[in-house]
């Protein structure tokens, strides 16, 4: 379905939030597009199935993004943004970017609160969804650091790790088979905004291999993180291209990982600890 953008009239009891978008009204096509009111219409089906069903994203190469700070990373990173439904109880923030929005053209589903604040996964929702279209960054030409989640299943690993990783000046972070999906709800949130910044790839070991070794001048050593027996990451030399590879908490690093392995890498644990979960392992 083609959505156009549109123009929203609130109820008296709410215009207090829309005194910007108001304005934008007052000069434009008076298009009215009618509140959603029913958890039955198609649209709020979709987002119900787009937040809960991982071969609805795949299929459809789509994810919901809820919170007025990641839509606008996602609108100032050139994400597509395919629609933005909002509820009719805005913070100013909100309200200001919901203006920005509709003038430049994405398209708005105005969407009763009560209905909003069902459909939303934050305990406090800030009145913004949106759908945004799956657009992951390339792999840059000559890349040099790479981070691979060897088989991450926990959503916010997986995020606090993407956001460590573009925070650290990673090019990619590849996902081996076997991983949380990168754009369910709970890794988007994890995230903030990391899904904009850096590639998110996902790569079976056979390609991440032909990857790492047909690298030219020179291939790209494969460093994997181990509890226990490698060299303490304070002696790794990480100044040459490498792929560092962050396996789960529960299980470690794949069998897969361990037999293309360069190095083994271990962070040094005084306290006596056992494990680190992957993000602050990755984040170390």
């Amino acid at each position: 379905m083609v959505h156009h953008p549109v123009f929203i009239f609130f109820p008296p009891e709410s215009a207090h939030s829309w005194g910007i978008l108001g304005e934008i009204d007052r000069q434009a096509d008076p298009t009215n597009n009618p509140m959603i009111t029913s958890a039955h219409n198609p649209r709020i089906q979709r987002v119900r199935a787009l937040l809960n069903q991982r071969d609805r994203r795949e299929a459809e190469q789509a994810f919901v993004i809820e919170g007025a700070r990641l839509i606008e990373e996602a609108w100032l990173s050139a994400c597509p943004l395919e629609v933005v439904f909002a509820s009719s109880n805005l913070t100013p923030r909100g309200a200001d970017l919901l203006a920005r929005l509709a003038a430049g053209k994405v398209a708005i589903e105005p969407v009763a609160e009560s209905l909003f604040n069902r459909l939303a996964e934050t305990e406090s929702p800030q009145g913004l969804l949106a759908i945004a279209r799956q657009h992951p960054l390339p792999l840059p030409p000559g890349w040099d650091f790479v981070v691979i989640a060897d088989e991450l299943r926990d959503p916010g690993n997986l995020g606090a790790l993407l956001r460590s990783a573009a925070a650290a000046g990673a090019q990619a972070v590849i996902l081996t088979p076997g991983s949380v999906d990168a754009y369910s709800p709970k890794v988007v949130r994890a995230g903030m905004g990391a899904h904009f910044r850096i590639a998110i790839l996902q790569h079976t070991w056979e390609h991440i291999e032909a990857l790492c070794r047909r690298r030219e001048d020179p291939p790209a050593r494969l460093l994997v993180t181990a509890a226990e027996g490698g060299r303490p990451i304070w002696q790794a030399d990480l100044r040459s291209p490498c792929a560092l590879v962050i396996g789960s908490e529960a299980a470690g690093a794949s069998p897969s990982a361990l037999r293309l392995a360069d190095e083994l890498l271990t962070i040094p644990m005084p306290g006596q600890f056992e494990s680190l979960n992957a993000a602050v392992a990755a984040g170390i």
